[in-house]
């Protein structure tokens, strides 16, 4: 068995004997999906000027972890993103965990927002990206208090990453992996949304619109999820 493997199952038996890491009564998490090139991260950035969050993007984590000096999961990772693929569920739930529990103690002596006192306020970004993400997250790190699903057509998605793909310097952002990954994300998020759906738990954004106008709609839908 590899050292990666090793790994994976250690974090995975942590995961299946461990309940709640984060009390949902006190840490507020909202689940944040769409299409690869929905306008995610735009519209959290402004949640987070509006509401006080901390935006944790998925992709982002994985993307610096590959990067990261010494890190055990660094091929796995880049070989999952290139070939449009997701990266085993436990690396990325233990990513966001890790994060999760170090912005809380950043913020352990504030008082505003939310936060303070085990107190905290999330926005994951592109996540989770299939059930077992899901289930896991839920179950293991802290239950979800909704999510924000932004919705538009695939043309639009595809033309939006070629245009950030020429400043990006992102090696997904080209036709074929902006293509697998969009599939992807039907064949396994989608399921994800209906599961949430079926709970009530699924605010749905058409993302096609300017950004302003659709961050009206996700302002107003935010304030009216948390009774603001």
């Amino acid at each position: 068995m590899s050292v990666v493997s090793e790994t994976i199952d250690r974090i995975k038996s942590f995961f299946h004997h461990n309940k709640e890491v984060f009390d949902h009564h006190k840490v507020l998490v909202v689940f944040v999906l769409g299409g690869p090139g929905a306008g995610k991260g735009t519209q959290c950035a402004r949640l987070v000027q509006e509401f006080g969050f901390c935006h944790l993007s998925a992709g982002d984590l994985l993307r610096a972890e590959q990067h990261r000096e010494g890190s055990e999961f660094g091929d796995l990772i880049r070989q999952h993103i290139r070939e449009g693929k997701i990266v085993p569920s436990e690396v990325t739930v233990n990513l966001l965990k890790n994060a999760m529990k170090a912005e809380l103690e950043k913020h352990e002596e504030e008082t505003e927002n939310g936060w303070g006192n085990g107190k905290g306020r999330f926005l994951v970004d592109g996540f989770p990206r299939k059930m077992d993400q899901a289930h896991i997250f839920d179950e293991t790190v802290c239950e979800s208090k909704f999510v924000l699903f932004f919705v538009t057509t695939e043309d639009v998605l595809l033309q939006r990453l070629l245009e950030r793909g020429k400043t990006s310097g992102r090696e997904d952002d080209n036709e074929e992996s902006i293509k697998k990954r969009f599939r992807t994300f039907v064949e396994t998020s989608m399921p994800v949304v209906e599961y949430y759906r079926q709970h009530d738990k699924v605010v749905e954004i058409d993302a096609t619109k300017s950004i302003d106008e659709v961050y009206e709609r996700t302002s107003n839908a935010v304030k009216a999820r948390l009774s603001i």
